[in-house]
């Protein structure tokens, strides 16, 4: 794979950055023509700390009581509770964050993490949403288990709109990169990919750990 990569920068905080691998690549939900590589924000305790401040600056206002990370954003969810709780109707909460699994795209939660959902105000957070088809499928698991959902947020984010309607309520969505960011970005459903029309191959599967070249 000898893809056209290129780097991101927040213009709100030049330590907050993600990479676009320009190409065919598969998705559990569909086809893109970028991988999106987030192992900064993931990994990194500065850029992630950066990252959730930006993230924390919407919600607030917002009442919350649990963050629940996906696809290993367990250190950004971290720095984004600690936010928080630094400033904001939040300050001074002692935050749940939490890692549910995921179960034939399904939020599954043992009973022991289930109380720190339970009539809580949950904020969701993941690392891509490009369809929004996860992030509705977790904010309506939220719901099953007797949680509100207060917002979700996301590193990059498909153009989906600016909130989500999961259990009747609408749920606001923010996002540090947007597809608008990355001119050329699509995303397909996995029947009607142009690209596998055009009998384009695909460069490599990718998830939430990365990508594996094909």
């Amino acid at each position: 794979m000898n893809n056209d990569t290129y780097e991101l920068i927040s213009a709100r905080n030049r330590n907050v950055s993600i990479k676009a691998v320009e190409g065919h690549f598969a998705t559990q939900h569909s086809h893109v023509s970028h991988y999106i590589d987030m192992t900064k924000v993931k990994s990194e305790t500065a850029s992630a700390r950066a990252a959730a401040k930006l993230l924390a600056a919407r919600f607030l206002s917002e009442p919350v009581d649990t963050v629940i990370t996906l696809e290993r954003t367990k250190m950004l969810g971290t720095f984004l509770a600690d936010e928080l709780a630094r400033s904001g109707i939040n300050v001074g909460k002692d935050f749940a964050v939490v890692s549910p699994e995921i179960t034939n795209d399904k939020l599954f939660l043992r009973d022991n993490l289930a109380p720190y959902v339970k009539n809580r105000r949950v904020l969701l957070l993941t690392a891509t949403a490009t369809t929004g088809m996860t992030l509705k499928s977790a904010l309506e698991g939220i719901v099953y288990y007797g949680g509100i959902p207060a917002g979700a947020a996301a590193v990059f984010g498909g153009a989906f709109g600016d909130s989500i309607v999961a259990g009747g309520v609408e749920v606001p969505v923010e996002r540090l990169f947007s597809a608008k960011d990355i001119g050329k970005y699509e995303s397909y459903s996995l029947h009607k990919c142009p690209l596998c029309k055009a009998g384009i191959k695909v460069d490599a599967v990718v998830n939430s750990y990365g990508y594996s070249k094909l």
